[in-house]
């Protein structure tokens, strides 16, 4: 069986990523599609609501699976029967951050980085700038699906209101 692991923060999960995702699912028997439990970074959403909105995200996806990790990506593949990572390659700035990454992540473990070139669709699209358009009220409904929208909506709803 063919299984790669397509690793993020997902915060909150894209049109972007569930592109790569999914073109993932296409070429390979099982995609793990695995959230990072950063205990360093604090993000907008809980593991537990990334996952949650990576499930509903890619529910029609038959061959995906939604996990978490946390410590080294390379160890969350060997505990799991992985040797291939996938990742997104927006600009010349992201190959070289991802090429050092693919290179320690080999010589740690001698798992393999498939890059896929992000959809020109995409290519401008981050976590990121989702969250700031939907903090201040954007329309973010072209970037993230219906759910993923509601959820950036009640989220900031509630800070608001604390």
């Amino acid at each position: 069986m063919r299984r790669v692991v397509c690793p993020g923060s997902f915060d909150p999960v894209t049109f972007g990523h569930i592109d790569i995702i999914g073109r993932a699912a296409k070429q390979y028997d099982e995609v793990v599609a695995a959230v990072l439990n950063n205990v360093n970074k604090r993000g907008l959403f809980t593991v537990p609501e990334k996952l949650d909105m990576l499930r509903a995200s890619t529910a029609d996806l038959d061959n995906v699976r939604v996990s978490e990790f946390d410590g080294l990506l390379v160890d969350f593949c060997r505990a799991n029967g992985i040797e291939t990572i996938v990742r997104s390659l927006r600009s010349v700035s992201d190959f070289d951050y991802e090429l050092q990454i693919a290179q320690m992540n080999f010589r740690l473990s001698g798992v393999e980085t498939v890059f896929m070139t992000a959809n020109p669709q995409y290519s401008f699209l981050s976590s990121s700038l989702v969250r700031e358009i939907a903090q201040h009220g954007g329309d973010v409904s072209s970037l993230v699906t219906p759910y993923v929208q509601g959820r950036l909506r009640d989220k900031y709803e509630e800070r608001a209101g604390a």
